[in-house]
């Protein structure tokens, strides 16, 4: 029999649409915190030591309000308002970063992640060894300490996304692409059509890819990811192609790269799945 060697699920994503992390506290919060979706951007927080409840105002899809006496990891991939209750006096002691994934909504990882992601800090095989490093950083003042801190931040989200993939059910992750990448046999496709997104991806291929007849492809991707193969092909090139015209890139020498015939056809993509043109998306975008 035949073992398929492992493959990288992240790095292809990861390459095109970084997550970047940012210092935001370390050390002791007292009483109320509030942290608004207003501001733009994710969280991570880490809970060191102390207890800690956090309430969620006006949320239907995480619990309004969640009580942890134990170290943990909260992160919240997209903006959404949380409210940190801690004791008024002693207080807890956090690190806590923001991120910044590119693309915003439109990047593929941030999509498919839950809204909130809680995990005792035991539970991550290896987190101990970084958030070593990142706390080692943040309790004493250091030349670059800041840079460093938000690298191994970095690092922990890293981390924890590979967790995800091994153990989606665990965080309440909903089908989509985690979940896809979690299957063995779509994670081949799935990696293929990352890494390669000019190339001809027919179901044919895709199929073959994942060592799957077309028909057991087609409706285990369907039921998996929760879109047809070609529906989230088409979206994943599209992403890029919304990636690329925000670093400045021509409409012109995009699609070869991102797998239509010419500018015109992935012109009449981009529309169809945006809703308007790359030219009037991006002066919205930059507005």
């Amino acid at each position: 029999m035949q073992i398929s060697p492992p493959i990288d699920r992240l790095s292809g994503i990861l390459e095109r649409f970084r997550v970047q992390a940012q210092l935001h506290h370390s050390g002791v919060l007292c009483g109320l915190n509030h942290f608004d979706a207003c501001e733009g951007h994710g969280y991570l927080h880490v809970l060191r030591r102390g207890r800690l409840d956090v309430s969620h105002p006006g949320a239907r899809d995480v619990p309004k309000s969640m009580h942890f006496e134990e170290p943990t990891l909260l992160m919240y991939p997209r903006p959404f308002t949380h409210r940190f209750h801690n004791p008024p006096v002693e207080g807890s002691d956090f690190t806590c970063a923001q991120l910044h994934f590119d693309g915003g909504s439109e990047n593929p990882l941030a999509r498919a992640l839950p809204p909130l992601i809680v995990l005792p800090l035991v539970r991550v095989p290896g987190l101990d060894l970084a958030l070593e490093l990142l706390f080692s950083e943040t309790d004493r003042v250091r030349c670059g300490q800041r840079l460093l801190a938000d690298r191994l931040f970095e690092v922990v989200v890293l981390q924890l996304l590979r967790w995800l993939l091994d153990h989606p059910q665990e965080a309440g992750v909903r089908p989509g692409l985690i979940i896809g990448l979690s299957d063995p046999r779509l994670a081949r496709a799935l990696v293929a059509m990352h890494d390669s997104p000019g190339e001809d991806w027919t179901l044919e291929r895709m199929a073959e890819r994942a060592g799957m007849s077309r028909t057991a492809f087609a409706n285990t991707f369907r039921k998996t990811v929760g879109q047809t193969p070609a529906d989230y092909l088409t979206g994943w090139r599209i992403a890029l192609a919304q990636s690329r015209l925000r670093e400045g890139r021509p409409i012109k020498m995009l699609a070869e790269e991102v797998g239509y015939a010419n500018p015109s056809a992935l012109s009449r993509a981009f529309t169809a799945k945006v809703g308007m043109s790359p030219r009037d998306w991006l002066a919205k975008t930059n507005s």
